[in-house]
């Protein structure tokens, strides 16, 4: 497969919008990636699809910048571009959550990663004896796609109805260690802080999201596809494109 699919976020304090966004559109445009890019006063998420040296190139030009140093993306490869064409876009916010006091830059929630997970799944507890439980975080288009096995699901229509359905939910957590997930990470980062102002104490984030734990393992524990945002529909296990039917996508 001939095109490199990445995708990252970062949450860092921008205040040179209009400027960067020039910058990176102009930089994408040169290397010929498609994509999206999203930029607002709280970081940055991007989706960019391109040829190997194209992505690596641009990949050394935003860790050129001290902001962006230390941004990981995620990869997985498709014979084509999944974009149309390259978009970079100013917003509020680069994941709507509507509540202004959450900021991820302040400190990270604890993270957990793939292979831990997978492991603590396989014993059923945390390496603390906890009985765990997993959040989905996402909507409920994409959690009909694939989930992790018996996962908590609110069945979302917008990630702005989580807090809501998470502080009417709070006893369920009580005792035990939850992993909040999502697909990359930027959500479930979100809902792991706020569950931790909710006052709840053992709660982690899934490092990478769905995507990061599909690279780092074999997948077991997960079931069906994972949605991601552009025209290949979902990935399977592999990372290789696996279209969402029609029926799916109407769910």
């Amino acid at each position: 497969m001939s095109t490199v699919n990445i995708s990252a976020y970062k949450f860092i304090s921008l205040d040179d919008l209009p400027a960067l966004r020039e910058r990176v559109l102009q930089r994408c445009t040169v290397l010929a990636l498609k994509g999206t890019v999203l930029l607002a006063p709280e970081g940055i998420n991007l989706f960019l699809a391109g040829a190997r040296d194209a992505i690596d190139a641009f990949v050394a030009w935003l860790h050129a910048d001290p902001r962006f140093a230390d941004i990981a993306p995620k990869e997985s490869l498709s014979e084509a571009p999944p974009f149309g064409r390259m978009r970079v876009r100013l917003k509020k916010e680069i994941i709507t959550m509507r509540l202004p006091t959450i900021r991820p830059e302040g400190g990270r929630a604890p993270a957990v990663d793939g292979p831990t997970l997978q492991r603590w799944l396989a014993q059923g507890h945390d390496d603390d004896g906890r009985e765990l439980l997993l959040l989905d975080t996402r909507n409920e288009y994409e959690t009909a796609i694939g989930a992790f096995d018996h996962a908590v699901d609110y069945r979302l229509a917008s990630f702005t109805e989580f807090p809501s359905a998470i502080d009417a939910d709070r006893l369920r957590f009580e005792g035990k260690t939850v992993v909040s997930y999502c697909t990359g990470g930027i959500r479930c980062e979100k809902a792991a802080l706020h569950m931790q102002d909710l006052g709840m104490p053992h709660v982690y984030q899934l490092d990478g999201g769905i995507l990061k734990y599909l690279e780092q393992t074999d997948g077991t524990h997960w079931h069906g596809d994972c949605f991601v945002f552009d025209e290949r529909g979902a990935v399977d296990k592999s990372l290789q494109p696996a279209p969402v039917r029609a029926d799916e996508s109407e769910q």
